[in-house]
């Protein structure tokens, strides 16, 4: 007979839930949530702080890798990074909004699809590149864009991003889903090839890049319809009175 397996542990997921959602300081949620799985899954005190001590020193190192290059970028923007890449993409005659999400949308996913899942990114490519140049391309052929339509633009890069990671990761045959999958399948007792799912991961990734171009390429007269909608500036009457 098999002893009850208590839940009470679990108590430190609803922790940090709670913690997230009242917009607490991550730090102490999690600090609190191992504190709080601990006592629940009976643990001496010394346990607990040599638990969080020994994962703080295996992860010591990852706040330097991730803020590197966040200082970097932040570098390049103050030297006026989006204001070269707006300048850049407003010399193109033909670049629009969709046009340009387009292709990074291609770039993004094919590039995913071969394991250079670190070639974009939020932080690193679509605030300081992306974003601006697709901006810069809307205002180009709109002057006066409003401050909607740029928090829509910058949503929809931002957006382009996260379709092409997603969907182009899943035809690289050693991401971690596919290799998940394998190993849930070979304790089944089905025993299935890796390449053969990331190769069945083709027509979803096709099926995504067609389905999100073509909601960039409505977003360009999206953007027309609703700068046609603006009032006009009236010109100055008394100028010469």
């Amino acid at each position: 007979m098999q002893s009850a397996v208590s839940l009470w542990p679990l108590a430190g997921v609803a922790v940090i839930i709670a913690g997230f959602a009242l917009r607490w300081n991550p730090v102490l949620v999690v600090i609190a949530a191992c504190a709080v799985t601990g006592i629940a899954a009976a643990m001496p005190v010394e346990h607990i702080l040599a638990s969080l001590g020994t994962a703080f020193i295996k992860t010591r190192n990852l706040p330097l890798i991730l803020l590197l290059p966040v200082a970097a970028i932040g570098l390049l923007e103050r030297f006026g990074l989006k204001e070269h890449a707006q300048n850049s993409i407003a010399k193109i005659r033909s670049a629009t909004t969709g046009r340009l999400l387009i292709v990074y949308l291609a770039i993004r996913e094919v590039g995913a699809a071969f394991g250079l899942t670190s070639i974009g990114g939020h932080p690193s490519m679509v605030r300081p590149l992306i974003a601006p140049m697709a901006e810069g391309a809307a205002a180009t052929r709109h002057p006066g864009l409003t401050l909607a339509l740029r928090q829509r633009i910058r949503a929809m890069a931002a957006a382009t991003d996260n379709v092409g990671l997603f969907f182009g990761e899943d035809v690289f045959v050693a991401f971690g889903a596919i290799v998940l999958m394998q190993t849930i399948l070979r304790a089944e007792g089905l025993e299935v090839n890796p390449l053969h799912m990331a190769l069945w991961g083709i027509p979803t990734a096709v099926t995504a890049f067609i389905i999100h171009a073509w909601r960039l390429q409505r977003l360009d007269g999206q953007i027309a319809r609703a700068m046609a909608l603006e009032p006009k500036p009236e010109p100055d009457g008394g100028a010469g009175a």
